[in-house]
């Protein structure tokens, strides 16, 4: 499978439509991804009468974590084919996609390096400590990389809503 560089392909749609089109494709993946990961951790509690939490909470955090993770990638590449495909645009339509434009710019992924360093991430560790302080020390990688997963979740609901404006001023 080859991976796209922008959202242009050879449609009868105008190239603005081809882009909102092709990235709402792209968020939606990005919460079914988020979404698998959620079912999966719901899921988990039917292993407990087989397998001990020390073995269930770290593959319930790992599973936040890889979902997190291509969600984060996903997101990236969204960022990186529509700055590719606004770049073979006219000014007129660069205008039009200027507010999904700006969503990447105000809520840019930090690099997975930055969002898995804890150090970096004092707010989400020091949430992280308290939950583990009041629930249980084992939930401590949980509540930080469910941090991640909210945070993923949050920067494609505010995709999707500028995509939605951006739909309903289109020409159907």
């Amino acid at each position: 499978m080859t991976k796209e560089k922008d959202y242009l392909k050879d449609t009868l749609d105008n190239d603005v439509s081809a882009i909102v089109k092709g990235i709402d494709r792209d968020v939606e993946r990005g919460e079914d991804i988020l979404m698998l990961g959620l079912g999966i951790v719901m899921l988990s509690s039917t292993f407990a009468p087989v397998a001990p939490p020390t073995v269930i909470l770290p593959l319930v955090a790992l599973t936040f974590a890889i979902t997190s993770s291509l969600a984060c990638v996903n997101y990236q590449n969204m960022e990186r084919k529509l700055a590719a495909s606004m770049a073979r645009l006219e000014v007129r339509e660069q205008a039009m996609l200027r507010p999904i434009a700006a969503v990447f710019k105000e809520h840019p992924t930090p690099p997975l390096a930055d969002s898995f360093n804890p150090l970096k991430n004092l707010k989400r560790t020091w949430k992280s400590v308290m939950g583990g302080i009041l629930i249980n020390p084992f939930w401590m990688p949980i509540f930080y990389v469910m941090g991640i997963q909210i945070n993923e979740e949050k920067n494609l609901g505010i995709l999707n809503q500028a995509i939605i404006r951006i739909e309903q001023k289109l020409p159907s």
